[in-house]
């Protein structure tokens, strides 16, 4: 059997191009004793594999040149000689941007319930999106009813999660997002309370007279300008929880850092970054209150799915920065 993979052949510059990966094929190893084959059907394609990119301290180590690209997947079991997995089971898992994967020993993969959600949810809203989303309100921002929440990079998979949590949990949410579409999604299908579109010439006006009293929250994914302008709308004692910042992951001129940090002293604010790998013995009982969200339709899941092969992958993963996507971005992989 042959595997076919997608391996970082070159650290890019800016945004990736299709020189800075090769596609290599390899024969699928043999089983022995414990391991689960799988077939991956579908790939996450997720901004902090753009970081995982880079030559440099990091999280995690930086995916070497001529290396499986790190990215999280989904598939079915094809054989297994591990107890706690039977051919036809569904399992996720960091595995890489590639067909088939061994888990020697089971590891690095963990059986979903298709039944409950389809795949594709469970690589979102019940996956690391969903659990980022959850444990970064709920643990680092410390959100209480009634407060007021702001999330930039709403529509994607980790902001559009937080948003409807924020919601779950009694707060006023206002998202940020690029175009109209993006904000009538969050507003007419999520149920935010106010969306701005940071296209528009006076998003930083239409921001404030959402926030007429400040924030308590604000949930970043973006950085740079975004994350200036919500300092400024900091009330008392507010926390800025640092996700991740999309605009600065392709930059080539340095990162943009916040020019209006003294806002946390005037306010007597914290910005705090996290990991949800900081969190991973919570998971069960928080994927548990989640689904049970879902199954009641107040958590609903949005995901972009591209269909095609690992030849498609560069161009996908460039949806990510070009705003082509709504909700969780995933390529499925044909055959």
């Amino acid at each position: 059997m042959q595997n076919r993979q997608i391996r970082l052949a070159s650290r890019p510059k800016g945004l990736p191009v299709p020189e800075n990966w090769s596609l290599v094929t390899e024969e699928v190893p043999q089983l022995e004793d414990g391991d689960v084959l799988m077939k991956i059907e579908l790939i996450s394609m997720d901004p902090a594999m753009r970081g995982w990119m880079n030559d440099r301290r990091s999280y995690l180590p930086p995916v070497q040149i001529g290396e499986v690209m790190r990215a999280g997947a989904g598939g079915v079991v094809l054989e297994s000689r591990h107890p706690d997995f039977k051919p036809g089971d569904h399992v996720i898992g960091t595995i890489g941007a590639q067909e088939y994967y061994l888990a020697r020993g089971g590891k690095g993969i963990t059986r979903v319930d298709t039944r409950l959600a389809p795949l594709s949810v469970h690589l979102g809203v019940l996956g690391m999106a969903g659990l980022t989303a959850y444990f970064g309100l709920l643990e680092v921002g410390a959100l209480k009813p009634g407060e007021t929440v702001v999330v930039s990079g709403a529509a994607g998979a980790v902001g559009s999660a937080a948003g409807q949590i924020a919601k779950i949990k009694g707060c006023r949410v206002v998202g940020i997002a690029g175009g109209p579409d993006k904000c009538r999604y969050l507003v007419e299908e999520l149920g935010f309370d106010a969306a701005i579109d940071y296209r528009e010439a006076e998003w930083k006006k239409a921001l404030r007279q959402a926030c007429p009293e400040g924030l308590d929250i604000y949930f970043d994914n973006v950085g740079g300008e975004t994350l200036n302008t919500c300092l400024t709308l900091l009330r008392m004692k507010a926390r800025v929880v640092i996700c991740g910042a999309i605009s600065q992951y392709n930059s080539e001129e340095g990162v943009e850092g916040p020019s209006n940090y003294m806002a946390l002293l005037v306010s007597r604010a914290r910005m705090e970054g996290f990991l949800v790998f900081d969190y991973a013995n919570q998971y069960r009982a928080a994927l548990s209150e989640m689904a049970g969200w879902v199954t009641e339709g107040r958590l609903k899941s949005r995901e972009s799915i591209v269909e095609g092969s690992l030849e498609d992958f560069n161009s996908t993963f460039l949806r990510l920065f070009d705003g082509n996507k709504l909700g969780k971005l995933l390529l499925r992989i044909a055959g």
